[in-house]
């Protein structure tokens, strides 16, 4: 497929033989940390990455994309969680599926399974299509899910013992919201 580079709106778009073009592109990303007690079978926000979009168009698709970095509480929340988008208050995903545990994507865990202290297995890149169908502002958020029991707490952007020390890591996370012209 030929790649056609243009400007839109002040930013360099890139429409390709379907002529789908971007229109706009929002962002945050947070270098923060925060610790987020997540409620076992309840979907919650991550507070912290969310972005608001105004789409131009009734048609346009927003192509969602997050990073989220971090460690669970608890090792098992990394294999029981989910990560999704919310459109306001509409969770985007996969579609209930009974008593399933539902979202775009799991967490990535690493080769280390025991150590819930310096170790991050929380980490999730995930990319999802919405279509809106408004020209009202939107707010899109990050949430997860997650079925282990205890109520896991979720160390966004470092490591549970978060100790000064090499073996004790930081992170950033990020949400983008980029319109296309449908």
């Amino acid at each position: 497929m030929a790649l056609i580079k243009t400007k839109a709106r002040g930013i360099q778009s890139v429409s390709g033989v379907d002529g789908n073009v971007i229109l706009q592109l929002k962002r945050t990303q947070f270098d923060g940390t925060n610790i987020i007690t997540c409620t076992s079978d309840t979907d919650i926000v991550f507070t912290d990455l969310t972005v608001n979009i105004t789409p131009s168009s009734t048609s346009s698709i927003i192509r969602l994309e997050c990073m989220v970095n971090g460690e669970w509480s608890v090792n098992s929340a990394t294999y029981n969680g989910t990560v999704f988008f919310f459109r306001d208050t509409t969770k985007l995903g996969h579609p209930t599926a009974s008593l399933r545990n539902v979202g775009v994507s799991g967490f990535m865990r690493s080769i280390q399974t025991t150590d819930t202290g310096s170790t991050p297995e929380g980490t999730a890149s995930v990319m999802f299509y919405d279509t809106p169908n408004t020209t009202s502002q939107i707010t899109y958020k990050v949430g997860v899910h997650t079925s282990s029991a205890g109520d896991p707490v979720y160390h966004l952007n470092k490591t549970v013992t978060d100790a000064d020390g090499d073996a004790y890591e930081r992170f950033v996370s990020s949400i983008t919201a980029i319109e296309i012209a449908g």
